[in-house]
C-alpha cells in the first residue's frame, strides 16, 4: 500500500487538522451554485473581501471577474456553468491560494483547460505552488519534467521511482 502510516496519522493528527494542510486542484473543478466570492471563500470562510480579491488577482482571474456586471457577486450557476474551463480552474486556484496550505496536490489540474486560458492557468499554478510541497498526479512524464522525485504507479503499486532523467534512462 502507498500509505503504510495511515493508522499513525489518524492517531496523531485529526482529519480537520490534516485537511487544513492540503489544497487540491483537480481535473474536474467543483464549484458551488453561489457567487464567485463565495466560491473562492470556501477555502477560508472568514476571509475579508480584500483577501478574496487578492487571491483572485494572484490567480489571474480578477480582471475577468471585474468585467462581469455583478463582479464578485455574480452567481456562478450550477457547477460554474456560466464559465469556461479555464475560468473555473482559475477560480479554483484562487480558492487554493486563499487557503494558503503548505501542501498542494495537482490532479491533472490543467487537463480540461481551454487553449485561451491555458497560459493563465499555468501561471496561476506556478504562483500557487511556490514555496510549498507539491504532489502532482499526471499521466504524461512530460508534464512533470522538473519534479524532484517521480513515482510511477501501476495497479496501486510503485513500479519505479526517480527523477525524470533517471526514469527515461531506465
Amino acid at each position: 500500500t502507498l500509505f503504510p502510516y495511515t493508522t499513525l496519522f489518524r492517531s496523531q493528527v485529526s482529519f480537520r487538522e490534516l485537511h487544513k494542510r492540503f489544497a487540491m486542484l483537480e481535473q474536474e473543478t467543483y464549484l458551488f451554485d453561489c457567487t464567485i466570492a463565495e466560491n473562492i471563500a470556501v477555502a477560508k470562510p472568514e476571509a475579508s473581501p480584500e483577501e478574496i480579491r487578492e487571491a483572485a488577482r494572484r490567480a489571474g482571474i480578477a480582471d475577468f471577474i471585474e468585467t462581469l456586471p455583478e463582479g464578485y457577486e455574480t452567481p456562478m450557476g450550477q457547477m460554474g456553468a456560466r464559465l469556461s474551463g479555464g475560468e473555473r480552474q482559475r477560480i479554483s486556484i484562487a480558492r487554493a491560494m486563499l487557503k494558503d496550505a503548505p501542501i498542494v496536490i495537482l490532479d491533472e489540474a490543467t487537463a480540461y483547460t481551454d487553449p485561451e486560458n491555458e497560459a493563465l492557468v499555468q501561471e496561476g499554478v506556478a504562483k500557487l505552488v511556490k514555496g510549498r510541497t507539491l504532489i502532482v498526479i499526471a499521466h504524461r512524464l512530460s508534464t512533470i519534467v522538473d519534479a524532484d522525485k517521480i513515482y510511477v504507479i501501476k495497479d496501486g503499486n510503485v513500479e519505479a521511482c526517480g527523477t525524470h532523467h533517471e526514469l527515461l534512462n531506465s
